[in-house]
């Protein structure tokens, strides 16, 4: 005979269960999902304007700040898919962004009009997520799952274990 479980000791069961971390996720893919609609809507208005702006006369530093502008978004639509594959952000995607939109800007104001402080500012910028961006093949993945830069490690590392293979046989000769 099983004892007869009491509403409060149900209740608890349930918050401390799985099901509130399965409906919190729930709720969480779907704020992603609109966030994933939204952001295509507007990159197909960006499109709309992006080739409107090429009649003439033609606006050059526009067109190239607008292009640069719908690659950036095409980027984090992109990071917005890999959140929905696997749960986390990708740090190699988020540095991506960061560095055209860095880029853009510079691009967008010119270089030359653009106080050398603030140059110096965003190539020091650059460089740290360049760094970033360069050891995060290094950095162990924190969630199961498809991990990117496991892919480009593995590349790297069997490229290096063939080169070392070459040396080893050439030596022997």
């Amino acid at each position: 005979m099983q004892p007869i479980s009491s509403p409060s000791s149900r209740w608890t069961n349930w918050l401390n269960g799985a099901h509130v971390v399965r409906i919190l996720e729930l709720v969480q893919d779907l704020i992603v999902i609109s966030l994933c609609i939204g952001l295509f809507s507007f990159m197909v208005m960006q499109l709309r304007e992006m080739f409107l702006s090429l009649l003439p006369p033609l606006n050059f530093p526009h067109v190239t700040a607008d292009i640069l502008f719908l690659l950036i978004m095409v980027e984090l639509f992109r990071l917005l898919i890999i959140y929905l594959k696997e749960h986390r952000v990708s740090i190699g995607v988020a540095v991506e962004v960061s560095i055209v939109s860095v880029l853009r800007e510079i691009i967008v104001h010119g270089i030359l009009e653009t106080p050398w402080v603030q140059v110096l500012a965003a190539c020091s910028f650059l460089l740290v997520l360049g760094a970033l961006l360069v050891i995060r093949v290094w950095i162990p993945p924190t969630f199961d799952g498809i991990d990117p830069e496991q892919q480009i490690s593995r590349r790297h590392r069997m490229r290096f274990a063939q080169d070392l293979n070459e040396v080893s046989s050439r030596s022997d000769q």
